[in-house]
């Protein structure tokens, strides 16, 4: 009933979905201060736990199952995996079981809260955190989630979005900035990223599990697929038209992390020397 290589790719997509949640814990670990590794990398880390367990008993099926309050949000039919059983298809794609569906959706759902940790060094505490990644679910990504993949409101308006930058990269793009306009300036703004080996593996880690995010959505083997993966690699060089843009962000880049820190340290240096002498 079910075809085993489309299975079998979206078992490996998933795993590629997965993976960027720890690339991203060690891409923003890299990112943030010193003081701030620990607690930047475990917020990412969190969220898989607390939201695998928020996916199962209620967040797969408000956001794939039936509809209610106008096509905002979906019902508690499947609940629990209630009604889901090894025999159960994708209602997408019957060629796949619903459970691995399930699984994939699952990963993004992590992944979308852990994004927007990025806005929340030096403002925002641990515990307030997990509040708001429970909170945050429920009531945004859940919704998003079904009205536009879940054949909601926004679907029947006939809004698309091939694999999350709606429902991923845009309400987490909002979700950081608006928590940074609420919260305001960080407590620290002059620590500068601690670690640049630490950004390199998890820019890999994220590079490597995008392939598994664009192409598995596709939710199927086919053409689209292979173009979804050759985009995908695509868009990390960029098109031609836009490399004088990207050198210029590279520059100044540069500029910032090298000469005005530099800056800074020289000056700090001579006041040290200064103070030996006296």
């Amino acid at each position: 009933m079910f075809d085993t290589g489309i299975t079998g790719f979206m078992l490996l997509a998933t795993s590629l979905v997965m993976l960027m949640t720890p690339g991203l814990a060690f891409f923003y670990g890299g990112l943030a201060g010193k003081r701030n590794i620990l607690g930047i990398m475990i917020q990412s880390f969190v969220s898989m736990g607390i939201t695998t367990i928020m996916w199962f008993a209620c967040g797969y099926s408000l956001c794939f199952s039936g509809d209610a309050c106008g096509g905002i949000i979906g019902n508690l039919d499947k609940a629990f995996m209630h009604g889901v059983n090894l025999n159960s298809p994708f209602p997408g794609n019957i060629k796949l079981p619903e459970f691995v569906f399930m699984a994939y959706q699952m990963m993004f759902a992590i992944i979308t809260p852990a994004l927007i940790t990025g806005a929340f060094v030096n403002r925002v505490t641990f515990k307030s955190y997990l509040i708001f990644l429970v909170v945050w679910q429920l009531f945004v990504y859940y919704p998003f989630a079904h009205m536009i993949w879940g054949g909601g409101l926004l679907a029947k308006w006939g809004v698309l979005d091939f694999a999350g930058g709606i429902v991923v990269h845009a309400i987490a793009g909002f979700a950081a900035l608006a928590s940074v306009f609420y919260v305001g300036h960080r407590r620290d703004k002059e620590s500068p990223p601690n670690s640049v080996p630490l950004i390199a593996i998890g820019t890999g880690l994220l590079w490597f599990g995008w392939y598994g995010f664009n192409a598995g959505s596709a939710l199927d083997v086919n053409a689209v697929t292979g173009l979804a993966f050759l985009n995908t690699e695509k868009a990390w060089h960029g098109h031609k038209s836009f490399q004088g843009e990207r050198r210029v962000i590279q520059l100044n880049w540069v500029r910032n992390n090298w000469v005005v820190w530099r800056e800074k340290s020289r000056h700090s240096v001579s006041a040290f020397v200064k103070k030996i002498k006296g």
